[in-house]
């Protein structure tokens, strides 16, 4: 049987860091086009719907091939607004009014644009092979250096200490792998679990490469950004 699998971009008009961040132009093109056309080159993917409150963002999504079927409220598009409700929002909207339900939803951000078809196929393979998972987050390794054994703290008398066990590992091999999210680039979560989370439940990680793992926050990430994008589209 052939998984619905939704593609979700959720893109609001507001912005503190960057104004405008969704839709500035970063190697040639708006930022949102970066994730869009990663989305529709995917083949794992069945509908991409871009999730935002603003006309413009809407525009260009919709020229780009996406689907924006309405806006979203504007009590869905601030600061605080949980990810977690714009995507349950928008899956009920489009089951209310068209009757599509999909199997899996995959949140794609649109300030993760180094992210490609690639990855999103072999995060939606991993996902769907493991019939007992709830979600998938894509991640990246975390270095050693800021491995929690490692991590220390200035006591009361201004001296550094362990932040948690006296007895840190001086090794690197001693020391557990663990994983941190990447922005997130990548979401997968089963439909009939989006009234409790994105990520939870069972949970797997989908491995990125650092480099990829750009999530544009400032301009500094912006630029790291645009230059890996330059260099590896020209």
């Amino acid at each position: 049987m052939t998984l619905r699998t939704l593609a979700v971009i959720p893109a609001r008009g507001g912005s503190k860091g960057i104004p405008r961040k969704n839709i500035l132009e970063i190697a040639g093109k708006p930022l949102i086009a970066w994730t869009i056309e990663a989305a529709l080159k995917a083949k794992s993917i069945s509908r991409i719907i871009v999730s935002t409150d603003d006309a413009e963002i809407a525009e260009i999504a919709i020229n780009l091939k996406a689907e924006v079927p309405f806006l979203r409220p504007q009590e869905l598009a601030t600061d605080t607004t949980p990810t977690k409700d714009v995507i349950f929002h928008l899956v009920n909207k489009i089951t209310e009014t068209e009757g599509w339900i999909p199997d899996i939803v995959v949140t794609l951000q649109p300030t993760s644009p180094l992210r490609n078809h690639v990855h999103i196929d072999e995060a939606i393979s991993i996902f769907v092979a493991d019939e007992l998972a709830d979600s998938l987050v894509s991640c990246v390794q975390v270095p050693h250096i800021f491995h929690p054994e490692s991590v220390m703290k200035v006591d009361s008398n201004g001296y550094l200490v362990p932040y948690l066990s006296p007895q840190q590992p001086s090794r690197r091999q001693d020391k557990q792998v663990i994983w941190a999210r990447n922005g997130a680039a990548i979401y997968i979560t089963r439909q009939n679990k989006l009234h409790e989370f994105i990520f939870g439940g069972n949970l797997i990680a989908y491995a990125m490469h650092p480099d990829v793992s750009v999530d544009i926050d400032t301009m500094e990430d912006f630029h790291k950004a645009e230059n890996h994008l330059l260099l590896n589209h020209l």
